[in-house]
């Protein structure tokens, strides 16, 4: 890898659980059940109070203050969402008599301003759209002004909204149609975002691997006045893996409550090398496959050209899009299985809608709990894909990574079930993951155009032919090919090598290329890629057979296996003759000795 620029600023998020609370005033200690139940009446406030004010502000005119981005005096409106909320005047309701400090306030209006803030595109979209539906057809006009292009996938689920609308109003036509009319006020979930606040509400310091939050909470579910609100210092543990990182700033966390109690979502910024996209002369291209997550391919950039091997690494998702996809069916199953109960449950008497209710409930929270686990698994599957293509891109000498925009990647023409799949894929947790662990190690990774990656040869910019089917790829002009993925992989890079000096940054996106330059990739014959570690795995057997050998008899010779997963993973490779697992077995002992151990014990 090329030497590192000047070091750059990276946000990284974790969660970490309060295990020591006390009074900050008194110092005396408070359990853990008392403070997630004062943390609970805090949740609640702020959840009623935005609620409250979401259904207050759910109207046109609001929509149209943000989008125009200034206030009443003609005043560019601030970043900072309660400082926004409090010069337009949008102020929270409490219960009467309910006592709420201010900055409790402006976590409220934070909050509100970043869900309204986030919903303004949609308006905007919507609006537009809604001038080019013809609601006989159901079909959408083609655009006339560049600014009226929205995604495509953003464009059918909102053609699905105007024509469920049309047939519930019998097709009569409407007018400018706003997300107001389409959908209600949005259900948000109880959090309190404390960053919004000053040290008034909550302040944080950290020493020695410890973390000590001191929060100002309730002690009864409807406070009357200051008094009835105490600060609590609150004791977590940073995890290890952040012991000794050149972290810079510690930010506020935010509280929210699950099964297991109070949950603290921490973030920090810490310091990491940072890359001059216009000095990069290796590149790797990652491509989105249907079969798998994605593919990684290197090029390069030396004197004669553009070069690369073209063979790459497929990812190996070691069984987990296998799981994803039979909980995805799980999931939709008891999706189904609760429509028809409350379908039943609508017309039945009220005796069986009870034991409808109580069915469809119960349903629910199997699909919660589905739904749960497959986060877990995506979160999962995208950092380890993304430490792979990290670490072969470290050991390839790259200085940037190239990933498929994802505005413009659809899902289509593959048969419904690998359509699904890929769908429900997650390449833009991936996407996330592999720009915060590259940023550690100083590449950068930018979205570059898809359109016609997999189609095109990288030599002579040609149409593909498929000889071996759809998973291959090969140009009789420059005598090329290979695995569509990796041919895939190639254009990517050759396309972030080619548009490095015309980079877009917005933000809180990804570095963009946004036109896709052609310069023929020829085939080197020399190595210019790193050669992966491939994994084995094996199944193995995890006890030992208790086998009494019968007298008289040569009893068979039973080997015992280590103990081992089932996704064991072999990286050494065994010597001749051995077919065990992880380590290399000793000489096997006849089965007499194991049973007579056994009958010892």
């Amino acid at each position: 890898m090329a030497d590192a620029g000047l070091p750059a600023l990276r946000q990284f998020s974790f969660t970490t659980r309060a295990h020591v609370a006390v009074d900050d005033a008194t110092g005396e200690p408070i359990g853990l059940d008392d403070v997630d139940t004062r943390v609970g009446w805090l949740l609640d406030l702020i959840w009623g109070a935005e609620a409250h004010m979401l259904s207050r502000l759910w109207q046109p005119a609001t929509f149209d203050v943000l989008a125009a981005g200034v206030d009443r005096q003609g005043r560019k409106l601030p970043m900072q969402g309660h400082v926004a909320a409090a010069r337009l005047g949008w102020t929270p309701h409490y219960p009467d008599g309910v006592y709420v400090p201010s900055r409790v306030t402006r976590v409220v209006t934070a909050q509100v301003m970043a869900s309204l803030r986030t919903l303004a595109y949609r308006d905007t979209a919507i609006a537009a759209l809604s001038e080019r539906f013809d609601p006989a057809t159901g079909t959408l006009a083609p655009p006339t002004e560049p600014g009226d292009w929205v995604p495509l996938g953003f464009a059918r689920g909102v053609v699905r909204q105007f024509t469920a609308r049309a047939r519930r109003t019998d097709g009569a036509p409407s007018t400018r149609l706003r997300i107001t009319d389409m959908q209600g006020p949005p259900q948000t979930s109880a959090m309190a975002r404390l960053s919004a606040a000053d040290r008034q509400l909550a302040h944080i310091t950290v020493t020695d691997a410890v973390m000590t939050l001191t929060v100002k909470l309730p002690t009864t579910a409807a406070p009357t006045g200051r008094a009835q609100w105490r600060r609590v210092r609150l004791t977590a543990t940073i995890p290890v893996h952040l012991h000794g990182r050149p972290i810079s700033v510690w930010h506020l966390p935010t509280l929210v409550l699950d099964h297991r109690g109070l949950l603290l979502r921490c973030a920090a910024t810490e310091l990491v090398p940072d890359c001059d996209l216009g000095s990069a002369t290796v590149a790797v291209g990652v491509d989105w496959s249907p079969s798998t997550l994605g593919a990684a391919v290197t090029a390069a950039e030396g004197p004669e050209g553009l070069v690369s091997d073209y063979r790459g690494v497929t990812y190996d998702d070691r069984g987990l899009g296998t799981k994803l996809a039979r909980l995805q069916t799980e999931g939709q199953m008891l999706h189904r299985k609760a429509a028809r109960l409350t379908r039943l449950a609508a017309t039945a008497p009220p005796e069986v809608r009870t034991q409808l209710e109580e069915k469809i409930a119960v349903l629910d929270a199997h699909r919660t709990a589905v739904g749960i686990k497959r986060g877990k698994i995506n979160r999962e599957l995208a950092f380890h894909f993304a430490r792979q293509v990290t670490d072969y891109a470290t050991a390839a000498g790259a200085q940037v990574i190239a990933v498929e925009d994802l505005t413009t990647l659809e899902t289509r023409g593959h048969g419904r079930v690998n359509n699904n799949r890929a769908a429900q894929s997650a390449r833009r947790h991936a996407v996330t993951a592999l720009a915060h662990t590259a940023a550690e190690v100083g590449i950068a990774v930018v979205s570059v155009p898809a359109r016609g990656s997999s189609a095109r040869c990288p030599g002579c910019d040609e149409p593909l032919s498929r000889p071996g089917g759809y998973h291959s790829a090969w140009c009789s002009g420059c005598r090329v090919g290979g695995n569509r993925d990796h041919v895939a992989g190639v254009n990517l890079a050759k396309r972030a090598l080619l548009g490095r000096t015309t980079v877009t940054r917005r933000r809180g996106q990804l570095p963009a290329i946004r036109v896709a330059k052609h310069a023929p990739v020829r085939r080197c014959c020399d190595k210019t890629g790193p050669t992966p570690r491939r994994p084995r795995h094996r199944r193995v057997r995890h006890s030992l057979p208790t086998v009494t050998p019968r007298v008289g008899v040569t009893p068979n010779r039973y080997v015992p296996a280590p103990e081992a997963s089932v996704w064991d993973t072999v990286e050494p490779v065994p010597p001749h003759g051995d077919a065990g697992s992880r380590d290399t077995r000793p000489s096997p002992a006849p089965a007499t000795q194991v049973a007579d151990s056994m009958r010892s014990t």
